[in-house]
């Protein structure tokens, strides 16, 4: 508002009211609060715009980092009990279950983590878990959680040679019994009777795999033969709980190609019932606000 016009205001105002109504849009006019509308209008549009890359590059980052811290935590675990080393055959139980608590807990405040038919996954002996790989496989870390606060077991996991490369990475991976084969490796920790969980699609699915959740195996079929070999249950396992069963008796009728078929066939269904395709990141973001408990 011009000088003139403040002062054509201030003549026709009859009242006090009408007084400090014209001076508050001078002091508006004064000091640009006239275009804060605009401006919010541009904070709305770049909020709308960068959601989506925060959700996709920021978050993995935050991932990385609680990796990290849980790697810390192990080295600060390992020297405050090298002593004890001598006198405790289990001596990362205590690390183990600490770390256990605290994915377990990030996987139920932050994304509502739930798992149905963990009574699937035997008390004790060998079984074998497929599961479903994602681009960042954390609902398979929640799952580990989960085993060792539920069950009081570790479940070694499979997984690529090139995560051993990753400075910092050992510890973690001893600690939680992570290994990268080989074939006759896998069979040990199953006759050794250990739980033992692997993806078959492995990176390769992680990277290429999209919004509608292809099942990206190819013609890998090492783990069904692992399962023949080693002579155990063989349960299957994807993010949105159990399915399957019991295969006992059942693998040793057929031979690898087969098995290895149904195992992909059951993990498909699984994913046709409980996954909307194609996937979104808002309406996942906003499920998350829903008390909705999936049916086992």
């Amino acid at each position: 508002m011009s000088d003139d016009g403040n002062k054509s205001c201030l003549s026709t105002a009859e009242d006090y009211t009408s007084i400090l109504v014209c001076m508050l849009h001078a002091w508006e006019d004064w000091a640009g609060l006239g275009r804060i509308e605009d401006y919010l209008s541009v904070m709305e549009y770049l909020l709308w715009v960068f959601t989506p890359l925060a959700v996709v590059f920021i978050l993995p980052f935050l991932i990385v980092i609680l990796l990290y811290l849980s790697i810390l935590f192990l080295h600060v675990y390992k020297r405050k009990n090298q002593l004890k080393d001598a006198y405790c055959n289990n001596l990362w139980d205590g690390a183990r279950k600490t770390l256990a608590t605290l994915w377990d807990g990030h996987g139920a405040i932050w994304h509502g983590y739930e798992i149905h038919g963990m009574e699937k996954i035997p008390d004790e002996g060998a079984a074998l878990i497929v599961y479903y790989h994602g681009a960042i496989p954390i609902d398979y870390y929640y799952f580990l959680a989960s085993v060792i606060l539920q069950k009081g077991r570790t479940c070694h996991s499979v997984a690529d040679h090139l995560l051993f490369k990753i400075p910092g990475f050992k510890p973690l991976l001893e600690v939680f019994s992570v290994m990268h084969g080989p074939r006759e490796e896998c069979v040990r920790a199953l006759r050794s009777g250990h739980l033992l969980g692997l993806s078959p699609g492995g990176v390769r699915e992680a990277l290429f795999s999209d919004e509608t959740y292809p099942l990206i195996w190819g013609t890998r079929r090492g783990f069904a033969q692992v399962a023949i070999d080693a002579q155990v249950d063989s349960d299957l396992w994807e993010h949105y709980g159990f399915s399957g069963g019991s295969m006992r008796g059942f693998v040793f009728r057929v031979n690898a190609v087969d098995l290895a078929d149904t195992v992909q066939q059951a993990v498909q269904s699984l994913i046709d019932q409980h996954q909307q395709i194609p996937g979104n990141v808002m309406r996942a973001l906003l499920e998350r606000f829903h008390t909705k408990h999936k049916e086992a």
